[in-house]
């Protein structure tokens, strides 16, 4: 669970440096960590595109820090650092898919006095923060039957498409990483096969991220403009163009308009329909996880129903895939809360 903050400024437990770096945004948090509570003492959230690199990233958040009287590093109590990254990581180094940044963890070790630093896919750092969510960071989807000491899923959609499997008991997790996301997207009818040609002709090889992303969410709305299933207003398309999925989304369930609620709806079933196959992949009785930047923002298209019907359509096993708990998490600071939690776990 995460804390509220000490408003003496300090935090209990052991002092880390925990982030959650994206391809659009970069989240960082100064934290204390102690029998599995995290009291959260400074959050800084800035955008990818602003930063040079990490190394000015860090820079920035060390001089958020010293703003509010602390300091990094090994002489400040603070050895221990924990980073999620969107994106493959080998040993020490990883490099974010949707951004082209390389991290290493040495040098950011040598550059900040810190004695570890641990750098994870993000999420195998969202699934290892799923056990100290509560249940005021859930929305149920669908119930199912609960299997405490099943396997778990946890998937979500941002800026890319992130998949991680959970396997153990919640108070152990073993947590298997990978790029399931770029795993090939299957339709699941005629719609979803036009779109696949679409996207075939522009983009080649067609894996889920194509879709079930940001950038998925507004090549949908343009597959339904081009195809001529929905139209495209000036002031619409405008919007679209500077706002990206973002737009869409306000477009689509604050404006209704019909075009991006398409869109919107297209996504769903498409979302439902991969979390679906992972969730058969691994039987995950012990739970499916919506994670990412995206599912809190769409709550209401993803609660009508599309999401949870293409889940299930999975002849011959649609009764099966009735029984996995789905769970949408509205927190999007999940990732953090599994990094402090896994920055503890190894003796610095």
């Amino acid at each position: 669970m995460v804390a509220a903050p000490d408003p003496s400024g300090r935090a209990p437990g052991t002092q880390v440096i925990c982030g959650d770096l994206g391809g659009t945004s970069a989240r960082l948090w100064l934290a204390g960590v102690r029998a599995g509570t995290v009291a959260v003492q400074l959050e800084r959230v800035y955008p990818v595109a602003e930063c040079a690199g990490p190394d000015d990233l860090f820079e920035r958040f060390a001089q958020a820090c010293r703003e509010h009287g602390r300091a990094l590093g090994r002489a400040a109590g603070v050895r221990r650092a924990c980073i999620g990254v969107a994106g493959p990581v080998d040993a020490a180094r990883a490099r974010l898919t949707n951004s082209g940044w390389v991290l290493d963890a040495r040098r950011i070790a040598e550059r900040w006095a810190i004695d570890q630093v641990l750098l994870v896919n993000d999420f195998e750092a969202a699934a290892n923060g799923i056990a100290a969510l509560e249940a005021s960071q859930l929305y149920c989807l669908q119930a199912g039957t609960p299997h405490p000491q099943a396997p778990r899923l946890v998937i979500g959609a941002g800026t890319g498409l992130g998949v991680a499997y959970v396997i153990g008991p919640p108070g152990a997790p073993q947590v298997i990483p990978g790029e399931a996301g770029h795993a090939g997207f299957a339709p699941a009818d005629a719609l979803q096969a036009e779109l696949w040609q679409y996207l075939h002709r522009r983009h080649g090889r067609v894996h889920a991220e194509l879709v079930v992303s940001g950038a998925g969410l507004v090549r949908l709305w343009e597959f339904l403009v081009a195809t001529g299933r929905a139209s495209s207003q000036p002031r619409s398309n405008a919007e679209i163009r500077s706002g990206g999925a973002a737009a869409v989304a306000r477009l689509a369930l604050e404006e209704q308009d019909p075009g991006c609620r398409a869109a919107v709806d297209l996504f769903a079933r498409a979302f439902g329909a991969v979390a679906g196959d992972h969730a058969l992949a691994v039987l995950a009785r012990g739970g499916v996880y919506l994670a990412g930047g995206m599912a809190p923002k769409l709550l209401p298209a993803l609660a009508e129903g599309g999401f949870i019907a293409a889940f299930r359509d999975k002849p011959p096993f649609n009764a099966l895939a009735e029984q996995f708990p789905v769970h949408l998490v509205r927190d999007e600071r999940l990732g953090l809360l599994g990094a402090a939690l896994l920055a503890t776990r190894t003796p610095a």
